[in-house]
């Protein structure tokens, strides 16, 4: 916690839940509870779970040259994103590697609000935005609570009227319990859920009454390191965890192209012109290793760092394992090289407390269709 400079007014409730508030991204944030955490990944996929998500950065943009200056640094077609509209955008530095991810909102004409983890994505829109008509507000007093599950949505249909019909990456503007909020058709789980923006003064209000109220459906709150074991089955990537900065090559400078991390879908097609985009190109067909699934012959998790290996040799290493007690089946997202990161592959990890073999899967693990979170009505 020595390097927390930002603090959830819900810090009280996650202390009273059991959490120590270790630091992610300078803010004091609930990674466990007093709790089994399977529990908590078993009411995501089969009731709902309440996470306090504020430690993701929030910042506006405000003016006529916002758009512009979001253009330059994304990998998106902005000008397709209409007021209430969302889309998930990575930035590339100037040799095409990938340094942050982030969803970007359009809340109006010339507004907009990016929301990133703990890359660079700030520093980069406040240098691209000097000397525009732009103004970027860094908005902390802005909370994110993400309300994650099959019946998030009948919760908030008793307060929210038209939230049934609000589509996947749409936004809109309400009152909950009386207070302004906005709530956006996104999260970090796999399942079909909501991220509800709202003031500090009003956040644990509503936090209060979700958890109170939602308990009699099964509604729990969630710690933040339970996204580990829903983002493993959902294949939803985590910066720098999967990355290079995690795990470097010996012998170059940290960095990941698109291509290596399977996410060359976030370039809209036919965009140039974005920063990194001419070696982003580039890359494509260099790839040094691929973001891939394993199944593990284990009876739980294998742990973050684990090595991979094929026929004697390493070829891989795992970036966040995950067991679930719903499939029973031990998952993880690793970084594997390019010809072992193929379906079927077999494969043998030889961990801190499993040895064990495995099989390389295609990603997601969970959902491959995406039918839950798109889900309609």
């Amino acid at each position: 916690m020595a390097l927390s400079w930002r603090f959830s007014v819900l810090a009280d409730r996650h202390r009273a839940l059991g959490s120590k508030l270790e630091d992610w991204s300078g803010m004091g944030t609930a990674w466990t509870y007093g709790k089994d955490m399977s529990e908590e990944h078993v009411a995501v996929r089969t009731k709902a779970g309440i996470m306090d998500v504020s430690g993701l950065k929030k910042v506006h943009l405000v003016g006529p040259h916002a758009i512009a200056v979001l253009d330059y640094i994304t990998s998106r077609d902005l000008t397709k994103i209409y007021p209430g509209r969302s889309v998930y955008a990575t930035m590339l530095n100037e040799r095409g590697h990938f340094t942050d991810d982030c969803i970007v909102y359009r809340t109006g004409p010339n507004s907009w609000m990016l929301v990133h983890g703990s890359g660079s994505g700030h520093d980069e829109l406040v240098k691209q935005a000097a000397g525009r008509n732009c103004a970027v507000l860094f908005d902390d007093d802005l909370h994110d609570l993400s309300l994650q599950g099959p019946i998030a949505v009948d919760y908030l249909a008793k307060y929210v009227p038209g939230i049934r019909d609000l589509k996947y990456f749409h936004h809109m503007q309400t009152t909950l319990f009386g207070a302004p909020v906005m709530i956006s058709r996104t999260g970090y789980t796999g399942e079909r859920g909501y991220e509800i923006f709202v003031r500090g003064q009003d956040a644990v209000m509503v936090w209060d009454r979700i958890v109170e109220e939602g308990k009699e459906m099964g509604i729990i709150p969630c710690c933040f390191s339970v996204l580990d074991m829903l983002r493993v089955e959902s294949y939803l990537l985590f910066y720098p965890y999967d990355n290079s900065q995690m795990y470097p090559f010996a012998d170059q400078p940290p960095g990941d192209s698109l291509w290596e991390l399977g996410l060359d879908f976030t370039v809209s097609p036919g965009k140039t012109g974005f920063r990194g985009a001419e070696e982003h190109a580039r890359l494509k067909g260099k790839e040094r290793f691929k973001i891939f699934g394993m199944l593990i012959d284990a009876d739980g998790p294998a742990d973050l760092g684990d090595e991979v290996f094929a026929d004697g040799k390493k070829v891989g290493v795992i970036t966040c394992p995950s067991y679930s007690s719903l499939t029973k089946k031990s998952m993880a997202i690793a970084r594997l090289d390019v010809d072992k990161a193929v379906h079927g592959t077999k494969l043998e990890v030889r961990g801190k407390t499993v040895k064990a073999g495995a099989t390389a899967h295609t990603l997601p693990f969970d959902d491959p269709e995406k039918k839950k979170r798109t889900a309609v009505g």
